[in-house]
């Protein structure tokens, strides 16, 4: 067995399901990106161990996770239970993290390497991670979290939000923090439903794409208001991209609205959202509609599955499995067709790679050395019985096996 970080340079008799079928094929590997995926060597002298080589025992080989919605700078994991409390509402939930935060020591690189070390235990090998931009915190959040990515080695893909939780306007100063964390190199800037917490939509959102215009970062706004204020918004977000061709560069996390309107209604704002290259990231609240998969792929929108908060001052829940949250999507969305399940998978993985600025992954020549290996019979079978990660390699290094 490699030792972590280690350089794979062959991985040996795995499956990989292409067109619908899996293929015995073993993957060469030289530095993070696979360079040919011929049919599997069973022969003799293939199975002699060699430095860099890895014996995939014929487990089902698959892109690596993709987690496009996370909050790795404020968990509690590894500290002793904390209990939960406060209001249940967003403002409840952010009086709540204000005033607990700096007790437990949030944000922590200690702690977010354990959440990290969670995530790619579960087959994570990149992510989209949004982190707390705040009057009291500066930009200290996103330092914790360079630092904490740092320990990978650049294995672990990951794109940093710079997240306003407490608003951008109702606080003065906080969009001077966003611009300084455009200027210093973070990927997108975040926004938290501008008609609820900001209470001014417009100045909200012309603000975030007015930096997005002069910086050239992207946008992922958190959107939990419902229905038409939700869709409304939304709305507000497509004008300015359409406007200052920001086309590409906006996701919507979250976005139940999407969900809940009528279905003519939702079919014209999906259309319009593709056509604009806006894209969708959800965390398969079980109490809501989840977004449908059939519209979103007919109408070209992108999404992918995060795993929000894990064990944080909002919930005491989360594993850091995105392909349990993959899992919860489907049940709650009454998946059971092969090619419905097929394709969760796929978006979990290689489909969702773009969410962290990467090619789209489907383990073929020239694709980034993203692999988790699983004991499942076939991508269906991994996704309703989510069983253990027997591997993970990222960039070509073994992480976890």
């Amino acid at each position: 067995m490699s030792s972590p970080l280690s350089p794979v340079t062959l991985i040996r008799n795995v499956r990989v399901p292409y067109g619908g079928a899996d293929h015995a094929v073993d993957i060469a590997v030289e530095g993070d990106t696979i360079t040919a995926v011929p049919p599997a060597d069973r022969s003799a002298a293939s199975t002699a161990t060699a430095p860099g080589s890895y014996d995939g025992r014929g487990l089902l080989a698959l892109p690596g996770l993709v987690n496009a919605h996370a909050h790795i700078d404020k968990s509690w994991w590894g500290l002793p239970w904390q209990s939960y409390g406060g209001e249940g509402t967003t403002e409840g939930r952010i009086r709540h993290e204000r005033a607990r935060r700096d007790e437990i020591g949030m944000p922590s690189v200690e702690i977010t390497r354990r959440v990290l070390d969670q995530f790619v235990a579960h087959g994570t090998t990149a992510l989209r991670t949004h982190v707390d931009v705040d009057l009291g915190l500066g930009l200290r959040g996103i330092e914790v979290v360079r630092e904490a990515l740092a320990a990978y080695g650049g294995a672990l893909t990951a794109q940093i939000v710079a997240f306003p939780q407490d608003g951008v306007l109702r606080r003065p100063g906080v969009l001077a923090l966003l611009e300084q964390a455009a200027r210093e190199g973070v990927d997108h800037i975040g926004g938290l439903d501008p008609a609820t917490i900001d209470r001014d939509p417009v100045g909200q959102i012309d603000a975030l794409v007015g930096l997005s215009a002069e910086h050239g970062v992207g946008i992922d706004i958190h959107l939990h208001d419902p229905a038409e204020l939700g869709a409304f918004q939304i709305e507000l977000v497509l004008d300015r991209v359409e406007r200052l061709g920001l086309e590409g560069r906006v996701t919507i996390a979250h976005g139940f609205a999407v969900a809940q309107l009528a279905d003519s209604r939702r079919r014209d704002l999906l259309a319009r959202m593709g056509e604009a290259g806006v894209t969708m990231t959800t965390v398969a609240p079980l109490r809501l509609p989840q977004l449908p998969l059939h519209e979103l792929d007919e109408h070209g929108v992108a999404f992918a599955f995060g795993t929000d908060g894990v064990r944080d001052l909002w919930s005491p829940y989360g594993t850091g499995d995105l392909l349990g949250i993959a899992w919860q999507y489907a049940r709650a969305s009454s998946l059971v067709h092969d090619d419905d399940l097929r394709r969760v998978v796929e978006i979990a993985t290689g489909a969702g790679a773009p969410f962290a600025g990467l090619p789209a992954n489907e383990l073929r020549v020239g694709d980034r050395a993203d692999i988790v290996l699983i004991d499942a019979e076939n991508p269906m079978d991994s996704l309703v019985r989510t069983p253990p990660r027997e591997a993970v390699i990222a960039g070509g290094r073994l992480l976890v096996g």
